[in-house]
């Protein structure tokens, strides 16, 4: 039988801010089970609820929110094995997406999944990015 676990962030984390958002849609940042760490869908929400205009900067807020809960659970982008990105807009957002990326994810690269879809949760988000990735128990 596995043992899940999961993660609850400071309520003073720099990155998130509390646990509000995760109390009030009622999900985990992250979920381990199985060896395996379920990061949820992160999007270029700061700390302070704000959204960048900018989509460079949402894309980069979108991946410290990530590098954030697998610091929490002592790892890093190379444990990643798995990440699908969820775009408003492919065409314009692929290369600054790639941009980004290039820089957490530099060697050992995940399998990844693009998807276009018509909308995010808010209608000011372009981008939402999850992962998965390996313990190292």
């Amino acid at each position: 039988m596995s043992k899940i676990e999961r993660l609850r962030l400071p309520e003073d984390d720099a990155t998130f801010g509390s646990n509000r958002i995760f109390d009030l849609f009622q999900y985990s940042p992250a979920v381990t089970a199985n060896g395996l760490v379920f990061v949820a869908g992160q999007i270029g929400l700061r700390a302070d609820g704000s959204i960048p205009e900018d989509s460079k900067e949402q894309i980069e807020v979108a991946f410290r929110r990530i590098e954030a809960v697998l610091q929490h659970l002592d790892l890093d982008f190379t444990d990643v094995v798995e990440l699908v990105s969820y775009h408003v807009d492919i065409g314009s957002q692929l290369a600054t997406f790639r941009e980004v990326k290039e820089r957490y994810i530099r060697s050992d690269f995940p399998a990844w999944t693009i998807l276009g879809v018509a909308s995010l949760a808010r209608p000011e988000l372009i981008v939402e990015i999850k992962v998965v990735a390996a313990t190292r128990k």
